[in-house]
């Protein structure tokens, strides 16, 4: 069915649906919520987003939730809030306040800073975080007031700049920055690392997700345009154009079903095989042979 140009129905179908999402939300609230308008089961998201952020929250439906692992590698962009001058056990505003000092930093050290933190560097996965440790998450250490060696992930800062003006709010110094980062990077990290660059403390007081990957805030839906049937699916050949494509015919689509090893005449680390512009399967390199490319995601037709 459409409505307004747009598809409404997702029965049978696969895709890739751009929410935005709303402040006080969790990611999972609008998986299921979306699960039951959409009435299907089928859906992940691709990477999570915290109660307060806001923005870009890359759904996949059907079969394309064999996507998620791709899709969730991309790199993503914010615009994110500072607060320099608090200090909170969750590294935003939704924590208890720890320390508080008078903060009054100009703008030219600020960019000066910003620019200096551009690269590759190991940042410290905060407590209030669902990374395993032991076997326990995080938040379940902090919770349980369980004293915990935080570990450190390589994360690559592309981009980061300032976006507003500077204000001086109840001795806080309060600004906006864009930052575009490498997957795994949390940007409540990002500010206390910032700020301890800046010798003050700080917190992250808003974050609105506006891309990630080719997936752009512009192009998502709210909940309520779901509901309204006012939304469009974008069909998986579509996201996966940077990868290699090769047409097949029926006959060749059997054997690569069948989980055909093949030498790699393609010259590339995965290679995407379809046929009349049906997703057969997805092919890899393994280990250290980039001779042999073997099945990686297969699609039922």
């Amino acid at each position: 069915m459409l409505k307004n140009g747009k598809i409404n129905s997702v029965k049978f179908m696969d895709g890739i649906l751009i929410v935005n999402k709303d402040f006080g939300c969790t990611s999972r609230d609008v998986v299921n919520e979306t699960c039951k308008i959409l009435n299907t089961k089928k859906i992940g998201h691709t990477g999570t987003l915290d109660p307060i952020a806001t923005g870009v929250l890359v759904l996949c439906v059907g079969q394309a939730t064999k996507l998620v692992e791709i899709i969730s590698s991309l790199d993503k962009e914010y615009i994110a809030e500072v607060t320099l001058g608090t200090l909170t056990d969750t590294l935003d505003n939704t924590g208890n306040i720890l320390k508080e000092e008078k903060v009054k930093i100009t703008k030219e050290k600020i960019i000066d800073t910003l620019n200096n933190m551009i690269g590759v560097y190991d940042q410290e996965v905060p407590i209030y975080s669902a990374i395993k440790v032991k076997g326990k998450k995080l938040y379940e250490y902090a919770r349980n007031n369980e004293e915990i060696t935080l570990p450190k992930r390589k994360v690559t800062i592309k981009e980061l700049e300032l976006i507003s003006d500077v204000k001086y709010v109840n001795d806080k110094t309060i600004f906006s920055i864009r930052c575009s980062v490498s997957k795994g990077t949390y940007i409540r990290s990002l500010i206390r690392d910032l700020a301890l660059n800046l010798n003050t403390i700080g917190i992250m007081s808003k974050l609105n997700r506006i891309k990630q990957g080719k997936f752009n805030i512009d192009d998502s839906y709210t909940l309520s345009d779901i509901k309204n049937g006012d939304y469009k699916l974008i069909p998986m050949l579509d996201i996966l154009d940077n990868i290699k494509q090769v047409n097949v015919d029926d006959e060749f689509e059997i054997k690569l079903k069948n989980g055909l090893i093949l030498n790699n005449i393609y010259g590339e680390d995965v290679v995407l095989f379809k046929n009349n512009n049906r997703l057969i399967s997805i092919y890899k390199t393994y280990g250290k042979d980039e001779s042999k490319i073997k099945p990686w995601k297969t699609f039922k037709n």
